[in-house]
């Protein structure tokens, strides 16, 4: 491994930016991995773009998000029927088709606990099936681990671990030996953060698509305050209102226009953090 080592170590030197601005890629295979059904809302103006402007977007999300509420009247079936729905909602003013949303199952708030081994195994075989060329994750942290909530935490993990595990042919190999994949080493990545941007290098005009961030974040209505603490299906035009003008104030802006921004990194997943 001692010229892996190296050859991961001499990405760090090859420039941290895209061979061409994220406004005008065309034709790639992007793969989003989350925890949530709405961590993808950090990068829906992005995505909305690039699967607009020819390129094929998956999302992967690891829990079902059967308990993120405070309304004591909900199950956690019930609850992951509406995350899945409002994700399902979400992505259609996107573009993205409904069969390009893949959720893992897994139980919201435990993710760190899950075995980690057969969580890596299930996302390796995301990736070599669908053979991004781009992932977006949420950002493990770059030199020093980065703080996250526990399953935001999890996630960025499990994805930078996948996405190793996913080059090395005699990991996981029944994948291929069996189930007629191969080995697939992901070239470039989007890391996104929530409130916390100092290793951002990389900014996305979303002009144009800041009202496409604006409809689908705004489906989210179990998530958002009035409908956290009491669910309400069919919310108020006042409340929607308000939550559209949440979702507007939380896009930021640069030289006056809608931006999203990311650590960009393009190399082997064993420098990711560095």
């Amino acid at each position: 491994m001692a010229l892996g080592a190296a050859v991961a170590l001499s990405a760090q030197s090859l420039p941290q930016k895209p061979d061409l601005p994220v406004e005008q890629w065309t034709g790639k295979t992007i793969l989003l991995i989350g925890a949530h059904a709405d961590d993808d809302a950090l990068s829906h103006g992005t995505l909305a773009m690039l699967q607009a402007h020819g390129n094929q977007v998956y999302i992967v999300t690891l829990t079902t998000g059967n308990v993120g509420t405070q309304d004591p009247t909900l199950s956690r079936l019930q609850l992951a029927g509406i995350r899945r729905s409002e994700e399902l909602a979400a992505l259609k003013e996107l573009g993205i088709p409904p069969d390009h949303y893949i959720n893992l199952g897994y139980d919201d708030g435990m993710l760190e606990f899950e075995d980690h081994k057969a969580v890596v195994e299930n996302l390796v075989f995301w990736i070599r099936k669908l053979r991004p060329d781009v992932l977006f994750a949420w950002d493990p942290g770059k030199v020093y681990q980065r703080w996250h909530k526990a399953d935001h935490r999890a996630a960025a993990y499990l994805a930078a671990d996948a996405a190793r595990a996913a080059m090395w042919r005699l990991l996981f190999e029944g994948q291929i030996s069996q189930q007629g994949l191969k080995e697939f080493t992901i070239p470039e990545y989007m890391f996104y953060n929530d409130y916390d941007y100092e290793d951002e290098n990389l900014w996305v005009d979303i002009s144009g698509f800041a009202d496409k961030r604006i409809a689908a974040d705004s489906n989210y209505v179990s998530q958002f305050g009035p409908g956290w603490i009491k669910y309400n299906p069919h919310p108020s035009e006042e409340e929607m209102k308000a939550m559209r003008d949440l979702v507007r104030r939380d896009i930021r802006t640069r030289d006056g226009k809608p931006m999203e921004g990311f650590r960009y990194y393009r190399g082997l997943p064993d420098a990711i953090g560095k």
